[in-house]
């Protein structure tokens, strides 16, 4: 099921019992080397939080790669590190291009020419080929779906989030209801300043999540994602926000991940409702990557 409305979707939420049958935990993770980095210039048509001014540091870039890639395997999540290419320079950022769920790989429709590009390369379908995935490859659609870029999913409940903006449109969505066997999807108009909802909203091991109000454009939005997450959502203010505390991400039951300047931005208060929860808050610095307007979230790739 799909709706499209604040409405719908807590109905939906309160007439149907979604059961979490599902482990949200992902086996492993899959990450791409920020090879020659540098800031793409084609997808800042749209993504304001993008840094133009100021020139990046490739040898500093891949130094907080693999810092984070330590810190991810430290909680003991296996890591598979992929080569970056140098003509794709958003490649740092893979979970937009590929996505997984048990046994079957979703390659993305990228909205833009150069991450088009990534998708085209064999490495990672490859791989995933060769472990005995099946292929679903949504560049065969009449769509433009940047996956969990823009669907943030409760894996357990199979209940998705999708915010609609320039980087998905309704056959996008849709495509991505059917892929990842979704049973309830909630579409959202994202505000205009928006690119990707993964940017703004987090759900934490399917039992929590953090949004931006701000970003939705639908008043009722913010309402209906705390419904489905009642007592354990986070409403983030616009400082948190710009900083990626949105864009922070669990990897286990208790773990959240997120940037040096996501976690230096967090209030207090937001603070202790997540340790409350149960949650440990883990970070590293990771300014000269989030130049290309991404942050840790992004980089990150789950493997089901």
């Amino acid at each position: 099921m799909i709706v499209d409305n604040a409405r719908d979707f807590i109905r939906a939420l309160a007439e149907n019992h979604y059961p979490r049958l599902y482990d949200p935990t992902p086996g492993s993770v899959m990450m791409v080397e920020p090879e020659g980095f540098y800031v793409n210039s084609e997808s800042a048509l749209d993504n304001h939080y993008m840094d133009l001014e100021h020139r990046v540091d490739p040898p500093r870039a891949m130094d907080q790669f693999h810092k984070l890639v330590r810190l991810i395997r430290s909680r003991g999540v296996n890591v598979h590190v992929f080569p970056g290419d140098t003509r794709t320079p958003d490649d740092v950022f893979p979970n937009n291009v590929f996505a997984t769920l048990p046994r079957r790989l979703v390659i993305g429709n990228m909205r833009y020419p150069n991450r088009q590009l990534e998708a085209e390369l064999k490495d990672i379908p490859q791989y995933f080929i060769d472990q005995g995935y099946e292929v679903i490859d949504l560049r065969k659609c009449d769509c433009v779906a940047e996956l969990t870029g823009v669907l943030i999913m409760d894996r357990a409940r199979r209940i998705g989030f999708c915010g609609i903006s320039e980087r998905v449109d309704r056959a996008g969505a849709e495509a991505m209801h059917e892929a990842f066997k979704l049973n309830l999807t909630y579409c959202f108009d994202l505000a205009p300043d928006e690119y990707h909802t993964n940017v703004v909203f987090s759900v934490l091991a399917a039992r929590a999540c953090v949004l931006y109000p701000g970003a939705c454009a639908e008043t009722g939005a913010p309402e209906a994602v705390e419904a489905a997450f009642p007592e354990r959502t986070l409403f983030l203010d616009k400082n948190e926000k710009d900083h990626f505390v949105g864009n922070c991400i669990s990897l286990n039951d208790q773990d959240i991940f997120m940037s040096q300047a996501a976690a230096d931005a967090l209030r207090p208060s937001s603070r202790q409702k997540l340790e409350s929860w149960g949650f440990s808050i883990h970070s590293t610095e990771l300014d000269e990557l989030e130049k290309a307007g991404g942050s840790l979230r992004c980089m990150v790739a789950k493997v089901f």
